[in-house]
């Protein structure tokens, strides 16, 4: 089990040096745009510390909670995360933000209830395949059930409108499904059927049809749709070997939109250069091979889906922010996991981690070797 603790340790490490890193960046990223429109150099910097405050918690209440006890809640863990989907739809108790339906406000505070949905979801789908093990290539008792529950889920984000999201939470399910054993002629078939819905879905919206003119020339409207990756470009292109220096970005300064948050990445590359945002990339390779160190190890099957649902959710929207921040992808509103500024989703990255830890723990006590929650 050397192996394991060595993988909590690097999981919590990389972490925190993440954690620590998205601190730095967010106050030099924000830094300006808060002085100009809200008086204050540090609102962002502040109100992110707060998340992270309370995401600090919620991790500590996730690496010390009892995941077999919490299983039997599956069910309504997930109905909570459906309900509040639909309540975010409703006029006046959903808070709608550019054309987008998406969150609660509370106390000046906002809350997407997606985040919540994407872990929820998770911990459903590693019980509902634990429990039909044996039925895995049952398309009535299993394939087609689980297919109408993720339907479901990614239908109500898809509907806020949230393409980037419900994409998301598909494809990690679709891991999730072909590591537990469905057939892979069961998965082809899921893919194929869910690319006509996704072209449908990219094209019958003009400004999503917009955005994939974008990423296949962003040039030929670099003042409108392709302002915004061509910045990042610029960004990533002026940072060299290594960068600019820390705090002296020029695309910060009302060229990149969104710096502090979806392209947070790009100034990472432009203040520390290629040597610092290679770090970044190294630092996320090195959490997602802990964390599957930890699904291999991890003794039930409950468990290694779970682990598994959780590293491939930091690690799919890592792969996407980048993506996007280099121009491999079009671009979503993902933000980069531990470092961009966005309260919900660092409390739910915070939660993937603790339970992550706790999955980690448990393996190691129940192979006799003391491991306290970190």
């Amino acid at each position: 089990m050397e192996a394991l603790r060595k993988a909590r340790v690097l999981l919590f490490g990389s972490c925190a040096i993440l954690l620590s890193l998205g601190l730095v960046m967010i106050y030099s990223a924000s830094a300006i745009y808060a002085l100009d429109n809200m008086k204050d150099t540090t609102y962002f910097l502040k109100r992110h510390l707060v998340y992270l405050l309370i995401g600090a918690v919620l991790a500590k209440w996730a690496s010390a909670v009892d995941t077999q006890r919490l299983r039997r809640h599956a069910r309504p863990i997930l109905g909570v995360g459906l309900a509040l989907l639909v309540l975010v739809l409703v006029p006046h108790v959903g808070h709608a933000t550019g054309g987008a339906r998406r969150w609660f406000r509370v106390l000046g505070f906002s809350f997407q209830p997606s985040e919540y949905l994407k872990i929820a979801l998770i911990f459903y789908m590693a019980d509902f395949l634990a429990r039909k093990k044996e039925q895995l290539v049952d398309l009535k008792k299993t394939v087609f059930p689980a297919l109408c529950v993720l339907g479901l889920c990614a239908g109500l984000v898809f509907r806020q409108p949230d393409l980037g999201t419900a994409a998301t939470v598909v494809f990690v399910a679709l891991i999730m499904f072909f590591a537990a054993g469905f057939r892979i002629a069961h998965l082809v078939t899921i893919f194929l059927s869910g690319i006509p819905l996704l072209l449908a879905a990219m094209l019958t919206k003009s400004y999503r049809r917009k955005r994939l003119i974008a990423f296949v020339n962003p040039w030929n409207d670099p003042r409108g749709v392709g302002f915004q990756i061509i910045q990042s470009f610029l960004a990533l292109g002026s940072g060299g070997l290594f960068g600019v220096g820390l705090g002296r970005s020029q695309q910060k300064l009302f060229y990149l939109p969104q710096s502090h948050t979806d392209f947070i990445f790009s100034i990472i590359g432009e203040e520390l250069g290629f040597v610092g945002a290679a770090c970044v990339i190294l630092l996320f390779i090195v959490f997602i091979f802990a964390g599957m160190v930890i699904v291999f190890r991890s003794k039930d099957f409950f468990s290694q889906l779970l682990a598994l649902g959780l590293v491939s959710l930091i690690g799919l929207q890592t792969v996407i922010n980048i993506g996007v921040s280099i121009g491999a992808l079009p671009t979503k509103g993902l933000s980069l996991p531990f470092i961009s500024y966005g309260g919900s989703a660092l409390l739910a990255n915070l939660v993937t981690v603790g339970l992550l830890l706790n999955i980690a723990r448990r393996n190691l006590a129940e192979d006799g070797t003391a491991a306290e929650p970190l």
